[in-house]
């Protein structure tokens, strides 16, 4: 049977759950405090913790804190505490911790958990680690976008706010700005991170199918439907759609969205049959909707439906102070890329990038950054000011 380790400060309580525990034929060590116990859990294997919260030096929760960053140590953790409130609780489980107990502690009820922590520790494992993955995916969504620059930052701390709601979305900005990325962040972060992510492209596809590919269809619908096909819609049912471009989306096909937003469900194209759908919608444009609203080509209800929170993601002129961190970002990861050695930018390089006028955006200075690499690659220096003015500069004159 699983060895059980008693983690409390006080002799009277460790004894007692010691001999209840042993009674019932556990092994059972005990320590005085956090610090003790963390020793003992990294020498020795327990199938059990059970750990008071309120302790001198190191307490129940960073001992738990420890614990659970800890992949070596996969066994579920009981919380018992004096001060027992619901918020205590449900930080505690949060934390990663198996079940919570107010004390003064009923020996019944310990041992009920503890038979009940035993029979689900495999669980206990996977849901720990599935969380852990769930705060990497949160952390790598707003780390994808790279940058330190005020304007940039702030990007940052919205979509960490965002993605813990279901609030819809709308991204704004110009093109080659990373609206894709943003987007993708948001679900990274968001408790629909398990689900499926798809994009839709709005102004790629032809306006005769794009209620198709947007709601799918039934065999027979039309010349070409020779099976039934699911639609965006319904492959992300779950998780989440991006729209991009949605600025582009014809009128007829914009009313088709709107009902989807509204009801939560689509019909395909030939089918009489409504299907519901559970999908979070995030949408971008590089578009002005107000004169696109003004002039009639994009729907009123359905931008107020989109819109419940708004990004703007700026321009790379916006943040010219970020050019150094992508540059580096860039040439590593072309490099990576290409497995050739690693380059790097003069200071001077760098400044040069930095007075560009950038109107293609972050998308542009990837390419450009690319070309440099493919120009100096066989060169073992750093990219320096006279390939900016050889290889960008000049050749942008010529065009």
């Amino acid at each position: 049977m699983d060895k059980i380790l008693v983690i409390d400060d006080e002799r009277v309580i460790r004894n007692t759950l010691k001999e209840a525990l042993e009674y019932e034929g556990y092994s059972v060590d005990t320590a005085a405090n956090g610090a003790e116990g963390l020793d003992m859990v990294r020498k020795n294997k327990y199938g059990l913790v059970i750990c008071d919260i309120k302790m001198e030096g190191m307490d129940g929760l960073e001992f738990l804190e420890k614990v659970t960053a800890d992949d070596n140590l996969t066994f579920p953790v009981i919380m018992i505490s004096g001060h027992g409130r619901v918020q205590t609780a449900v930080e505690c489980v949060k934390m990663g911790a198996f079940d919570f107990i107010e004390k003064p502690l009923d020996l019944n009820v310990i041992l009920m958990r503890v038979r009940n922590a035993m029979e689900k520790k495999e669980g206990v494992v996977k849901a720990r680690r599935k969380n852990k993955s769930k705060q990497s995916a949160a952390v790598e969504g707003v780390e994808e976008i790279i940058g330190e620059s005020p304007a940039i930052s702030n990007i940052k701390k919205l979509m960490s706010k965002v993605a813990t709601s279901e609030a819809r979305v709308l991204i704004t900005g110009s093109n080659g700005t990373g609206k894709e990325l943003v987007a993708r962040g948001i679900h990274r972060m968001s408790h629909r991170s398990s689900g499926p992510y798809v994009e839709v492209n709005c102004a790629a596809i032809p306006g005769e199918l794009i209620e198709s590919e947007m709601f799918g269809h039934e065999k027979g619908a039309f010349t070409s439907a020779d099976k039934q096909r699911k639609g965006k819609f319904e492959l992300a049912d779950g998780g989440t759609l991006f729209l991009d471009e949605i600025g582009d989306m014809s009128l007829p096909a914009q009313a088709k969205v709107l009902r989807a937003l509204q009801e939560g469900k689509i019909t395909r194209v030939g089918a009489d049959k409504d299907i519901e759908v559970n999908v979070r919608v995030i949408a971008a444009s590089n578009k002005n909707f107000a004169e696109e609203i003004r002039n009639g080509n994009f729907r009123e209800d359905l931008y107020h439906r989109l819109s419940v929170v708004v990004l703007h993601v700026p321009s790379l002129a916006d943040r010219r102070e970020d050019i150094p961190l992508l540059a580096d970002h860039f040439v590593k990861r072309i490099c990576e890329k290409e497995n050739i050695p690693a380059k790097s930018f003069s200071d001077k390089a760098i400044e040069m990038l930095q007075q560009m006028p950038w109107t293609g955006n972050v998308r542009q200075l990837l390419n450009i950054v690319e070309r440099l690499v493919v120009f100096t690659k066989d060169e073992d220096r750093p990219i320096d000011e006279n390939d900016v003015q050889s290889y960008v500069i000049d050749m942008q004159s010529i065009m």
